[in-house]
C-alpha cells in the first residue's frame, strides 16, 4: 500500500512510522508513507494556511488552497481514497479498517483549528471519525487509523499475532489472556487452560468474552445474532487465527 499523510505538524509521525508494527510494516516494505506538510503550501509569505471563517464565529478554519496543493502534490493523489479524520465522519471499525487496507493508495488528511474549509470536502471520498471525544487535531486519530489499517495487510503481523482475534474482530470484545507464571501473588491461571482441552477452552473462552461484553460493550450484541450463532461465530473466527499461526 502507498499512504499519504497530510497534517502541519509532520515531525509527530516520525517515531510513530518507526515502532512496533507499524514501523515493521515499513521496513519491510509492505507500505511505503509519506508525510506531507501542509505548510509547504502556504497561501503568503507570512506561511499561512488557516483564515477567519466567512460569518464570524470562534476558531481559524484551514484554508482550501493548501489542503488540494498537499493533495495534488502526490503524483499518486487523483487515483487515492482521501480520508479526512473528522468528528462528524463515519465511525472506525473492524470492518472499516479490513476495508481500506485493501486499497492501493491511502491519503489521510489531518484538521487542526477550527476545521477545514467546506469545499475541501469535495476532494475527499471518506470522512472518519475514532471517538466521540474532541482532541487539537487529527494527528492522533490518523495514527490510530493507520494503525488499524495496517494490522489488516498481508505479512504485517508476525507468526504469533493475528488480527483475526483480536477484540471487535470476533464480534465480541477480547477474553482474559494469560501467561506465566501459573502463580502470582495467590492469583492463579484458571485451570481450565492449563488442562490442555483445547474444547474447554474455547467454550471458557468465548463464555468469558461474551461476559465481558455484555458488561462492558451491551451495544456490541445489539446484531440480531442470537448466542448460538454468535458462538459459531467466534468459533470460526478463532479457528482461521489458528490456521494463521501455522
Amino acid at each position: 500500500m502507498k499512504a499519504a499523510v497530510a497534517t502541519v505538524f509532520p515531525g509527530l509521525f516520525t517515531a510513530f512510522l518507526e515502532t512496533g508494527v507499524v514501523g515493521r510494516a515499513v521496513r519491510d516494505g509492505l507500505v511505503t508513507v509519506s508525510l506531507l506538510d501542509i505548510r509547504d503550501h502556504p497561501v503568503d509569505a507570512r506561511g499561512s494556511v488557516d483564515d477567519y471563517q466567512f460569518g464570524g464565529g470562534a476558531g481559524m478554519i484551514m484554508r482550501p488552497e493548501p489542503l488540494f496543493s498537499a493533495l495534488e502534490s502526490l503524483e499518486w493523489g487523483r487515483d487515492a481514497r482521501v480520508v479526512l479524520m473528522s468528528p462528524r465522519g463515519r465511525r472506525l471499525d473492524t470492518g472499516l479498517a479490513r476495508e481500506l487496507a485493501g486499497e492501493e493508495r491511502l491519503a489521510v488528511f489531518c484538521g487542526r483549528y477550527g476545521g477545514v474549509d467546506e469545499r475541501f470536502r469535495t476532494a475527499v471520498t471518506d470522512e472518519i471519525c475514532v471517538g466521540d471525544a474532541v482532541v487539537s487535531g487529527g494527528e492522533i486519530p490518523a495514527m490510530f487509523l493507520l494503525d488499524a489499517v495496517f494490522r489488516w495487510i498481508p505479512g504485517v503481523l508476525g507468526r504469533l499475532e493475528s488480527a483475526e482475534s483480536d477484540s471487535f474482530a470476533t464480534g465480541l470484545l477480547d477474553y482474559p489472556r494469560y501467561t506465566r507464571p501459573a502463580e502470582f501473588r495467590g492469583m492463579r491461571v484458571p485451570e481450565v487452560l492449563l488442562s490442555g482441552n483445547h474444547g474447554e477452552i474455547s467454550a471458557w473462552r468465548y463464555r468469558e468474552a461474551l461476559e465481558r461484553t455484555r458488561r462492558v460493550r451491551p451495544d456490541m450484541l445489539e446484531d440480531g445474532m442470537n448466542d448460538k450463532e454468535r458462538e459459531q461465530r467466534f468459533a470460526e473466527v478463532m479457528r482461521r487465527a489458528d490456521r494463521a499461526k501455522e
